[in-house]
């Protein structure tokens, strides 16, 4: 094992600890297909599936472990109109998981997440049965200021170039606070704890994953 793979394992285990104080299942998994297989085993089937955007879930495999899974998987962008997209939103805030990562995780087991429609963070925050959070240890930082500083400089500037936003940040490369009409910046939302014990699981994965 390498002192990074040692590192990784310390670290999640002191964050697991922590997140046991704020009511969130934490786990730690070494490898994307460990990761991957430990969320496959959390659902029981038949059940209804929904995410919320993520380069993590695409980088893990965990997307095309779901679309092979025989869950029944409601995607928002299946909509082919305002109208259909409203009605699959509805029955995403009560589906039985909602899969996505954290763009930054706090020491002491907070998660730090930038949102721009909102969907992504409300679901987190109330609504589906479960979330599972997937999220490489590239994730860690000390506290919530590192976190915002993290979700503004090295999150949404690649988010909003891969998207190809015409926002400041894609050009200059770090956060220029803007009101762009294409911001990503939104809802900046910071989950201390769980309402519910137990409805939000975070998977740590020993890989850089997403951004």
């Amino acid at each position: 094992m390498t002192p990074k793979q040692q590192y990784y394992e310390k670290a999640a285990a002191t964050v697991i600890q922590n997140f046991k104080k704020r009511g969130i299942e934490g786990y730690y998994c070494p490898t994307s297909k460990d990761a991957v297989a430990k969320a496959m085993d959390f659902m029981d089937a038949p059940s209804v599936v929904s995410w919320g955007g993520s380069m993590t879930l695409e980088d893990c495999g965990m997307m095309d472990a779901l679309q092979n899974s025989g869950h029944t998987l409601l995607d928002r962008h299946s909509a082919a109109t305002p109208e259909e997209k409203k009605e699959l939103m509805s029955k995403i805030y009560v589906c039985d998981y909602f899969f996505m990562s954290s763009n930054a995780i706090t020491l002491d087991g907070q998660l730090v997440n930038i949102d721009g429609a909102g969907n992504r963070v409300s679901c987190m925050a109330f609504g589906p049965s479960n979330v599972i959070v997937m999220a490489g240890m590239n994730k860690l930082v000390p506290d919530v200021k590192a976190g915002m500083d993290r979700v503004r400089n090295m999150a949404a500037p690649p988010n909003n170039i891969r998207l190809d936003h015409k926002t400041p940040c894609a050009v200059t490369g770090k956060c220029e606070d803007c009101l762009s009409p294409e911001c990503i910046c939104s809802f900046m939302v910071v989950t201390r704890r769980s309402h519910i014990p137990g409805r939000i699981k975070v998977i740590l994965i020993g890989e850089e994953l997403g951004y």
